[in-house]
């Protein structure tokens, strides 16, 4: 069954504004946003640029708090640096002049790619010096292969379903959604799916799959509540060139409709399995990028003892376990029970590693033999003080440390230089353009070294 285009009805939320005023843009902000100032008050702006003169909308105006949020509506005088949106739904100025917001994903889209990677980099280096005091000149590397212009570089994307059965996503912190029609961030082989021209009624959410390397995407269903298998059936069957399953949320577990559920990566010649559910990066470059960062910053050796921790499906894992052989030996934690399945599939018959699913801290406090490195690659809120407290007590010669968020990274950077550690190299990847995420990679050298 193929759907009318999408509605234009306004969005609720954006009808109702609490207020519209004209600022001045002052500078970029982790999170997304810009700062500006109303009657003593910062504003955080979304889709704005530094010096620019903007009329925005407040999308959050509590008395209580210390800030307000607001989007831009309008722009009264423009950056140099302000380009044509790629993605008109999440054009904040498109969207606004139909009285809706923009759908989240792609803050960054009204922004030139270059100065993207600027702001990028000044932010990391604000984040360093106001959270770990201290100084580094950042710049943000785009990844080997990256398109031109910034598109079609993600191999995982989740979508909603609106109440006519039509794909979705969601406003920016909101409940509310709107249907899409496209995808531009997604790689082809999402956006060749067309899961836009289907009636999807009966699903909730919709996720997507695509392996970096080739083969068939793997869609996964969350049916809504009350939905009959049939139904979900149905939908399965009007999808073509893609496996199906249908994904419980709450465990993790994907059960099989048609093909299968997993997907096959491959990363520096290496081979892995991941689940439909299973972490991988979204970034069909990242694999590569932050692989090799890691192998150049620990090098490993061959009888060398390792941590590989919150290690995911193995991307790390992998590599590490090949270059200390047999000889050595390689931690290996993940605390999602399917993630680290995947991991066992991935080093399965490889005695040398030891793979423990469970909460780092927790492993780390009764893991009692020496180690020669460890790396972390812990979720947006970062390792924290204990943990790095016990890395700090193993003695290891070297600390790689992988992050996707530069304030959670600058705050346990502090941890270790103000332990005697010393920042040695570090790497910031643009491995989201068109959003205002990033990921890098550091090398931390103890006092003796």
């Amino acid at each position: 069954m193929t759907l009318p285009e999408p509605s234009a009805a306004p969005d609720p939320a954006a009808t109702e504004p609490a207020g519209t005023v004209d600022l001045t843009i002052e500078r970029p902000a982790h999170g997304g946003h810009f700062v500006a100032r109303h009657e003593g008050r910062v504003v955080f702006v979304r889709h704005a640029l530094p010096g620019e003169r903007v009329r925005v909308r407040f999308t959050d105006t509590d008395d209580g708090a210390s800030f307000w949020r607001a989007d831009v509506v309008e722009v009264l005088e423009s950056s140099p640096h302000r380009v044509t949106h790629p993605w008109p739904l999440a054009d904040a100025l498109f969207t606004a002049a139909r009285g809706r917001s923009a759908v989240g994903g792609a803050e960054f889209g009204h922004i030139a790619l270059d100065e993207q990677r600027r702001l990028k980099a000044a932010i990391f280096e604000e984040q360093l010096a106001r959270l770990a005091k201290t100084g580094r000149t950042v710049t943000a590397e785009p990844a080997r292969g990256e398109a031109a212009d910034g598109l079609a570089w993600r191999t995982r994307a989740a979508f909603a379903v609106d109440a006519a059965g039509r794909l979705a996503m969601h406003l920016h912190r909101s409940h509310s959604v709107v249907p899409v029609r496209e995808m531009p961030l997604a790689v082809p082989a999402i956006n060749a799916l067309r899961l836009w021209t289907l009636d999807l009624s009966g699903i909730e959410r919709v996720d997507v799959a695509a392996p970096s390397g080739g083969g068939d995407p793997l869609v996964l269903l969350v049916p809504a509540a009350g939905t009959s298998p049939r139904r979900v059936a149905a939908v399965a069957s009007s999808i073509d060139g893609a496996s199906v399953g249908v994904l419980e949320p709450e465990s993790g577990q994907v059960r099989r409709l048609t093909g299968r559920t997993w997907l096959q990566e491959s990363v520096l010649g290496l081979d892995y399995r991941v689940t439909g559910a299973g972490f991988w990066q979204i970034h069909r470059g990242a694999p590569e990028a932050l692989a090799t960062a890691v192998l150049d910053g620990l090098q490993p050796a061959a009888g060398e003892r390792i941590a590989d921790l919150y290690a995911g499906a193995g991307l790390f894992t992998v590599p590490l376990a090949r270059a200390v052989g047999p000889t050595g030996s390689v931690l290996s934690v993940e605390g999602s029970p399917g993630t680290s399945r995947d991991a066992r599939r991935n080093l399965h018959g490889q005695d040398h590693v030891a793979i423990v699913q469970g909460r780092v801290d927790a492993v780390l406090g009764r893991w009692n033999e020496p180690l020669d490195a460890v790396l972390l690659d812990p979720p947006r809120a970062g390792a924290g003080k204990k943990v790095v407290r016990q890395i700090l007590d193993a003695s290891p010669r070297v600390v790689g440390y992988v992050s996707c968020d530069p304030a959670s990274f600058a705050r346990d950077l502090g941890y270790f230089l103000s332990a005697g550690w010393t920042l040695d190299t570090l790497r910031v990847f643009d491995l989201y353009p068109h959003t205002h995420h990033m990921e890098s990679f550091a090398r931390l050298l103890p006092p003796s070294a």
